[in-house]
């Protein structure tokens, strides 16, 4: 099988440099391989972000960043109570309802 790495990066601030999150989100990502039974080969860290390689397809990396942000988003937004809206630990993407100028794509 190949190997893949994947990319999960913060959209803003540095979640990983607390080091509770950073606990958390590495465990997570152990605790994943081992339900899922995917090899993790190695796992890297930086204040934004976190890099993980797995012995297995790009698209099952991918889908191994996707849910440990899923669980880490989840986790964080119960972080705070008092919070009426929770946040994002790895931020949120701009809207895709964005009117694009070019509409492109669209025909006429």
């Amino acid at each position: 099988m190949a190997h893949s790495t994947v990319i999960l990066r913060a959209l803003g601030g540095l979640p990983l440099a607390d080091p509770i999150v950073r606990d958390v989100v590495i465990a997570t990502a152990h605790a994943i391989a081992e339900r899922t039974g995917v090899k993790l080969i190695d796992l890297q860290w930086s204040p934004d972000a976190i890099m993980l390689t797995i012995d297995e397809s790009r698209l099952a990396a991918i889908g191994f960043a996707a849910e440990l942000r899923r669980l880490t988003n989840r986790w964080h937004a119960t972080r705070d109570p008092k919070l009426k809206q929770p946040t994002s630990l790895w931020g949120e993407p701009p809207a895709l309802d964005d009117p694009d100028p070019a509409d492109w794509w669209k025909k006429p």
